[in-house]
């Protein structure tokens, strides 16, 4: 999906509504990530991943052909650039909430994953030579490399 521009202004003018559009759903992302309520975070997903792609694609055309947007007004232009670097702001908040969610979640997994080894009886076997098997049992609950 691409924007529908009549001309330079007429872009312009429509990244700014998409750009704000996106900060302010990243910024409602954030403060759900930040209060431990990513299910809020959820509602909202597809619209904003509809919303990232069609910045994506616009922002790429725009820096490949920066004559797209060249003959709107300065003040017009400016107010983009402002508008974006409100998004990386808010960009840059959102990866450190997800990152925060992140350590908090393997925390979790690590701390289960471990009270579950601990709980496990170890195998004995049966006779007067036998040895109780020894071995790490959280490769079965915790993949390391995740």
């Amino acid at each position: 999906m691409a924007l529908d521009a009549r001309d330079a202004t007429d872009r312009v003018e429509q990244l700014i509504v998409l750009t704000d559009r996106l900060t302010a759903m990243m910024a409602d992302q954030c403060k759900a990530f930040e209060e431990r309520r990513p299910q809020d975070a959820a509602a909202s997903m597809e619209e904003m991943t509809r919303l990232a792609n069609v910045y994506r694609h616009e922002s790429m055309r725009v820096r490949t052909a920066p004559a797209l947007i060249e003959e709107a007004s300065l003040a017009l232009r400016t107010q983009l650039m402002r508008a974006t670097e409100a998004f990386d702001a808010v960009l840059a908040r959102q990866g450190r909430a997800l990152e925060a969610a992140r350590t908090v979640t393997e925390g979790l997994v690590r701390a289960i994953a471990d009270e579950v080894a601990s709980q496990r009886n170890s195998g004995s076997g049966y006779g007067p030579g036998a040895a109780a098997q020894t071995g790490d049992a959280r490769a079965i609950t915790l993949n390391k490399r995740a």
